[in-house]
């Protein structure tokens, strides 16, 4: 059983991120093992209109946090129960903690506990206690970088042989675009000819209120500044510092943009910039890459771990450093090409099949340490 629900039925920045990742999931579990069956957990979510496999839809109102965490621990069991699932996975942090099969658990990061203060004190407590439990009631958790992986164990104290890592891949729709296309793109948003994007939630941890400050320090006037994402949280002080700093014309905020539109916001632009400040992943690294976009990303977390070889790599924390990486890519053409080519071929290493593939084998990992549980308490060897 996989519980969708976080599976986003509409355009908001929750459909980003862990969305996608079920999203992806869904498309491609059936063709990675067909002797599995599966059964989706879904509340107000939408199927991909590709994805056959049988559906389980509950009426709670699961898009409210406070709906789904009950939903979770109290009728989710019931659920599998009823459908005599044999493992269930949480594909975003949290699984049962009472439940009549096995569980496997993705952790994508474990940002609520390495700043604490960057979230709301009810979304911090509800993550930080249930992710601990259910990653050590969980018999196998995926990590979706090798950073995340060793987070689980430093902070939740999770074996390293219990988990599985398992990267993301990128959509193939993330690809170099027609010329005119992304001209005809350009000119229908209103977009400059230069332009530093950066893709992703407006919230303290993606840093964005730093980029702006290297950004102030850029001596290119004919060059933007694009932060495409929705608001998240605690994005007061990123608005007040453009309007502090007089760039209210400089920047632009398109707002949440559709997945399928991401691509041509890669194309056009000059330079992806990403120098968020904790990742357990970081997916528009990828994207970026995929679309011939050369990247200047962090020097932390897992970031360097997406980027490979392809990107130049800063500290966040440090302003100067940010304006002398965005400057340098910015004027340098030759590096910009070759970030471009390297990018390129780095991407094409991560696909979603990929994934699927190696998240199937944890599936029959789990399933097999149960058959070995059940055959030792039961006095075979």
């Amino acid at each position: 059983a996989i519980n969708a629900h976080l599976l986003s039925g509409r355009a908001w920045y929750r459909s980003a991120g862990v969305h996608q990742y079920i999203y992806h999931l869904l498309r491609h579990l059936g063709e990675a093992d067909s002797k599995l069956r599966y059964t989706v957990l879904l509340g107000e979510g939408v199927l991909p209109s590709d994805v056959t496999l049988p559906l389980l839809r509950s009426h709670w109102p699961t898009s409210r946090a406070a709906a789904r965490v009950l939903w979770e621990q109290l009728v989710q069991p019931w659920a599998l129960h009823r459908i005599g699932a044999h493992l269930v996975h949480g594909p975003a942090f949290i699984g049962p903690l009472v439940t009549p099969c096995p569980v496997v658990v993705t952790i994508h990061d474990l940002s609520f506990i390495r700043f604490p203060t960057l979230f709301r004190p009810a979304n911090r407590l509800y993550l930080t206690v249930l992710t601990h439990l259910s990653a050590r009631r969980a018999r196998r958790l995926i990590a979706v970088s090798a950073h995340a992986a060793a987070e689980a164990t430093q902070l939740l104290g999770v074996p390293p042989e219990r988990i599985d890592v398992v990267y993301h891949g990128v959509d193939p729709a993330f690809r170099l675009l027609p010329a005119d296309e992304v001209a005809a793109f350009r000119q229908r948003r209103g977009l400059p000819e230069r332009f530093v994007l950066c893709v992703g939630t407006l919230e303290p941890r993606k840093n964005q209120t730093r980029l702006v400050e290297a950004f102030a320090r850029i001596h290119d006037s004919q060059v933007k500044l694009v932060l495409v994402g929705g608001k998240g949280w605690l994005y007061d002080e990123l608005f007040a510092r453009v309007e502090t700093l007089g760039l209210s014309k400089e920047i632009i905020f398109p707002g949440y943009v559709m997945n399928d539109e991401l691509p041509l916001w890669y194309n056009a632009s000059t330079v992806l910039a990403y120098p968020s400040l904790y990742e357990g992943f970081g997916m528009p690294v990828l994207e970026a890459q995929a679309c011939g976009t050369p990247v200047l990303t962090s020097n932390v977390s897992s970031l360097p771990e997406a980027a490979g070889d392809a990107a130049l790599l800063v500290d966040p924390y440090d302003v100067e450093a940010l304006a002398a990486g965005l400057n340098r890519l910015l004027t340098d053409e030759p590096l910009r090409h070759e970030l471009r080519e390297r990018g390129l071929t780095h991407a094409r290493r991560f696909t979603w099949p990929h994934t699927a593939r190696e998240t199937v084998r944890v599936y029959r990992r789990a399933l097999a340490e149960g058959l070995v549980l059940s055959n030792v308490e039961g006095g075979e060897t």
